[in-house]
């Protein structure tokens, strides 16, 4: 039996073996705030007369986003064990929410955010957390065996895939049902999954084609210089982005394709401005730092008790790397666009917030399973 002294002692010495777990994503973020600040510094002076206001804005987002972290990580696991329910369905009211005129704002045809108190807050986010949460709760459920478990996690996840439908968000849509089958599959296996995946590659395919936007941008993927000048306008401006970057770059500030040329330069596209003003070293350098804080996961997955500390692990990294790589596929033309943004690196308070309180609840779940191991 260890000591609460010795258990003490070898807390804080592990403590200090694996920073990197909230360090990367601290490195991702300084360098989101810097490509956010250089890729919205012309509009930013016409607004406010210094070309800095968006990217202080990234920077206070990030500070809050801090805050929130070390605020999860103080909560214990039984808490987001009992309240996950509770917050997904609180989840679900705020996307409904973002239906009601007045409330929810409407940007390109779509009403994903809510406007309150001069903020805007995108309930989708908090939406793919909560989700997750409830999803574990149910896969370590000993009173659920694996058809049971599905057909609980399906109806959820029609419910909430049917509320972000209505905004429409297809892209958030396909994330949720990518995180649930991929936690069912962690512990239960593929079997069914593939099964629903191929209905739900039908029912996507459907909502595709009654929707023209959406059938513009399987056009512009297919062969965006088939019309330039609109459907194709945004892919070939973030491929000319990464070609005018080269291997190392023009340099921070130096990139043109932020001049009105490549829209959502600093939110869906900050990748391709960051190829431009940082090269192919820069591009390849971000999916380093993903790769590794995905190696760190994995470390805790391994370490973290078998059950719900593992199946939570397992979908919190999930919501992190597939927006991730879904994003940066997006950009470069290897899938349809999604309006994705890219974690820790696109502008956005909301999103950078619930992925620091991701991070805060890792770090809690990295902090009981070593407490557990010591006892």
């Amino acid at each position: 039996m260890t000591t609460s002294a010795e258990t003490q002692e070898l807390e804080q010495k592990y403590q200090t073996v694996d920073p990197l777990l909230w360090l990367i994503p601290l490195v991702m973020s300084g360098i989101g705030i810097l490509m956010v600040t250089s890729t919205t510094s012309p509009v930013s002076f016409e607004i406010s007369g210094t070309p800095f206001t968006m990217g202080i804005r990234q920077l206070q987002w990030l500070v809050i986003g801090l805050v929130s972290m070390v605020f999860a990580y103080l909560l214990p696991l039984r808490f987001w064990f009992k309240t996950g329910g509770i917050l997904w369905i609180v989840s679900l009211l705020l996307v409904v929410l973002t239906l009601i005129p007045g409330i929810g704002m409407e940007v390109g045809g779509a009403s994903r955010w809510i406007r309150l108190w001069g903020i805007s807050v995108q309930p989708a986010e908090i939406l793919s957390f909560a989700l997750v949460l409830v999803v574990a709760r149910m896969c370590v459920n000993n009173e659920l065996n694996a058809p049971v478990c599905f057909r609980k996690i399906v109806c959820g996840l029609l419910l909430s895939a049917g509320m972000l439908m209505c905004q429409p968000d297809l892209g958030s849509t396909i994330l949720v049902l990518l995180i649930c089958m991929g936690m069912y599959v962690e512990r239960f296996g593929w079997k069914l999954p593939l099964a629903f995946g191929a209905l739900g590659m039908g029912a996507m395919s459907l909502f595709i084609l009654l929707e023209p936007y959406r059938m513009r941008r399987i056009s512009a993927f297919l062969n965006p210089f088939d019309d330039p000048l609109d459907k194709g306008f945004q892919t070939i401006q973030g491929l000319i982005a990464f070609a005018n970057g080269g291997a190392w770059g023009s340099g921070l500030g130096h990139g043109f394709q932020k001049l009105q040329y490549l829209p959502a330069a600093y939110t869906d596209f900050i990748y391709a401005a960051l190829g431009e003003e940082l090269g192919l070293w820069g591009t390849l350098g971000v999916l380093l730092l993903c790769f590794m804080w995905a190696l760190r996961t994995r470390s805790l997955f391994n370490y973290a008790p078998e059950g719900y500390d593992t199946s939570l692990v397992w979908g919190l990294t999930l919501t992190i790397v597939l927006p991730f790589f879904i994003n940066i596929a997006g950009v470069t033309n290897l899938i349809p666009l999604t309006g994705m943004p890219l974690p820790f690196l696109s502008y956005g308070g909301s999103a950078l917030v619930m992925m620091w309180i991701r991070i805060g609840v890792l770090l809690r779940l990295h902090k009981e399973a070593f407490l557990e191991q010591a006892q």
